[in-house]
Formats: C-alpha cells, sequence, structure tokens
C-alpha cells in the first residue's frame, strides 16, 4: 500500500525502521540488511529523505556504537524529530501497520489451518516480556504459515516470533501450568479467534 503511495519499496522500508527506533542512529550497511535492498538503493533514498529534513547525518563516538552495527567511521543516519513531517509520518506508518495486521489475521483465518486458537501478544501490544508475538493452536500448516509471516516482516521491516501448537499440546501445557504458556495470558495480548474457552 504504502509503496504505491511512496513509489519505492525501499523508502518505506527505511521509513519502517527509523520509526520503530526513532533515537537510534544506523549506518549505511546496516540499513541495507535490514530492508534487504542494494546499497545503492538505500543510499539513493537515504539522500531523498535527508533532502526532506526527515533524516540527519550522526556523529557517533567509538564506545557509542550500537553493538554489532558498524564502526565509529561508518556514516550514521537518524530520524530528526523537528521535521515537519515527522509527526504526520508517524501517524502514517502507524496506520499502516494496522492495516497490515489486520490483512495479516483475515489470511491466517482463511489458510493457516484448522485454527483453534489465534493470539496476538508482543510486539503487536508492546508487551515487552512476551516470550512470542503470535500464538496459533491447531491443526495448522507450518510451512505456509511461515511464508505469511515471512511476507508480513517484509511490509513492516520487523521480525516475529510465532509459537505453533496443536490443540493436545495446548491442553497438555495448561494442566501442568506451563510457564511459557502462562506468560503469554499474563502479558497483554489480543485474542483473535477462540474456540477452547473451556481450557483458558
Amino acid at each position: 500500500m504504502l509503496e504505491q503511495l511512496f513509489g519505492s519499496k525501499t523508502r518505506v522500508k527505511l521509513l519502517h525502521i527509523f520509526f520503530q527506533s526513532p533515537e537510534r542512529p544506523f549506518y549505511v550497511r546496516e540499513l541495507a540488511r535490514l530492508a534487504e535492498s542494494q546499497l545503492n538503493a538505500v543510499r539513493r533514498e537515504l539522500g531523498n529523505l535527508q533532502k526532506v529534513g526527515l533524516i540527519m547525518p550522526v556523529v557517533v563516538e567509538g564506545e557509542d556504537v550500537p553493538e554489532n552495527t558498524g564502526t565509529g567511521r561508518s556514516k550514521y543516519f537518524k530520524l530528526d524529530p523537528s521535521c515537519l513531517l515527522y509527526t504526520e509520518l508517524k501517524s502514517l506508518l502507524f496506520k499502516a501497520q494496522i492495516l497490515y495486521e489486520r490483512e495479516l489475521i483475515e489470511i491466517l483465518k482463511t489458510k493457516a489451518g484448522k485454527l483453534k486458537m489465534l493470539l496476538f501478544t508482543g510486539c503487536f501490544t508492546d508487551a515487552k516480556n512476551a516470550e512470542t508475538d503470535v500464538l496459533l493452536v491447531g491443526e495448522i500448516r507450518p510451512q505456509l504459515v511461515s511464508k505469511l509471516i515471512t511476507d508480513f516482516e517484509k511490509k513492516i521491516s520487523k521480525t516475529l516470533r510465532y509459537t505453533i501448537m496443536t490443540e493436545k499440546e495446548f491442553r497438555d501445557r495448561k494442566e501442568i501450568g506451563d510457564k511459557f504458556l502462562y506468560s503469554i495470558f499474563e502479558s497483554k495480548h489480543v485474542m483473535v479467534v477462540d474456540e477452547l474457552k473451556q481450557f483458558v
């Protein structure tokens, strides 16, 4: 959707990356890796974003370099919150992510298999202590779910953690007081499909 609006997949991916960590500086090769885009395309789009004042180059001292990113000699960029477009773009990206999430929900409900439960937590609800982002219970098609999740990750430039269980495994783990399972329900979550009410 946003690709049609902005005319560039790489630009949209970069915007998602920057707005997910608005205080953090990123170096060019790291952005190319995160966006899964060619270095030249990333450099071109960084130039476009810099021209409109949305991002700015920053100097990062060696000891301040984020772990596993680059070196103090790398060229870093970060969002400029003083840009007039900052608030509007942040809102637009947030709304786009909601639409993507709705698409993911519908496609999982119709194609993932015989769902008994579909639950969203973690990055979807800002539940930082949750050990997964999506829980699927039922007769699930794991290879198809993997592809659907991967496609969604590309749209939002974020990695998702998902957990698949059979109904029997869910029952057994709940019965023994499984910590992983209970941590999910104790965290902020959104229940999308729930045909196991008698077990929850």
